[in-house]
């Protein structure tokens, strides 16, 4: 996202994380005069306050994201997911920040763990906060929905890659599990699109392909070489998902298709209770909702030819001395 933004013509970038290592690492990787870095916490109404005056746009990224850890620590998810997020919240809103966009996932769609709750509730302080604004506040606030990012924190491929070159098997919980696939570079499209596109209380995704992980352990054997490392099956983990959803079935019924993205708009109505009791909507949900079950699953080919457009995954074949 970083060398996306200093790519541009803007004059001055913050970064503001309570984590001095990654900090200090990103100020030695970009050496850029134009990075400013805050040390602070979202759950610090104050500190968030003070970063954010005379910025012009945000992306909002700060989470506890792992699915176990939040099951376990739950009152620590809604800290930092719901209340840390109102402060960026109500911070862009006093700081007249033009456009916010909070990172939100696909785990906040009819959510089964304490980290998909969090992120919903995330998902509706910032759209009440938009339904209060109006569409003519100076103050844009929009959510971007995603599953996990390929070979970031969160994703299976490091763990797999790792496993394949100390010769331990690659462990997978479900075989018939699936997800999306959606690298780096797509993600951060997702967020600029949305500076450039939203209307208040959006929220967008980008549509996406899938596969299941025995799909995705097959093709990270071929591109590692080892197309008969084993494999061993050890069970769900706490708060996992079959299957990952972008969009509930009754979101697509008034989803907008925009190409590669999907707009989820608010739903403005006040309220007024004539309206929740006596004069409902009357569309109902008829579209399926838009899920890693639902979505065209990719060809092992494809799998394949998307991992080796990887930096991270040409880094390790290099390091494992595979040829190109």
């Amino acid at each position: 996202m970083l060398s996306r933004v200093l790519g541009t013509d803007a004059s001055e970038v913050r970064v503001f994380s309570r984590d001095e290592e990654k900090q200090d690492a990103m100020r030695h990787l970009f050496r850029d005069d134009r990075v400013r870095y805050y040390i602070g916490d979202v759950r610090d109404r104050e500190s968030v306050l003070h970063a954010t005056r005379g910025v012009t746009r945000i992306f909002h990224a700060a989470a506890l994201k792992q699915v176990p850890s939040c099951e376990f620590f739950p009152m620590e998810a809604i800290r930092t997911n719901v209340v840390g997020s109102e402060n960026v919240i109500r911070a862009s809103i006093a700081n007249g920040v033009s456009s916010l966009v909070c990172l939100s996932t696909d785990k906040a769609v009819m959510p089964v763990n304490a980290m998909g709750m969090s992120k919903a509730l995330m998902e509706k302080a910032a759209r009440a906060a938009a339904r209060e604004l109006g569409p003519d506040a100076r103050t844009t606030i929009s959510c971007v929905r995603y599953g996990n990012v390929m070979y970031s924190r969160g994703s299976v491929i490091p763990l797999f890659i790792s496993q394949v070159r100390s010769g331990r098997p690659i462990t997978i919980t479900e075989p018939s599990m699936t997800r999306f696939l959606m690298p780096l570079r797509d993600s951060v499209s997702l967020v600029l699109f949305a500076f450039e596109q939203a209307r208040q209380g959006d929220i967008f995704i980008r549509k996406a392909a899938a596969s299941t992980i025995t799909e995705l352990a097959d093709a990270v054997r071929r591109v590692m070489g080892a197309p008969d490392h084993p494999v061993e099956v050890i069970g769900w983990r706490h708060g996992e998902k079959l299957y990952e959803s972008l969009a509930s079935g009754r979101e697509m019924v008034e989803s907008e298709d925009m190409g590669d993205y999907f707009r989820l708009p608010l739903d403005a109505r006040r309220l007024n209770y004539a309206k929740y009791f006596s004069q409902g909507a009357s569309s109902v949900a008829e579209e399926p909702e838009y899920s890693s079950h639902t979505v065209e699953r990719m060809s092992p080919d494809a799998l394949e030819a998307l991992l080796l457009s990887l930096d991270e995954v040409q880094e390790q074949r290099r390091e494992a001395g595979i040829a190109p």
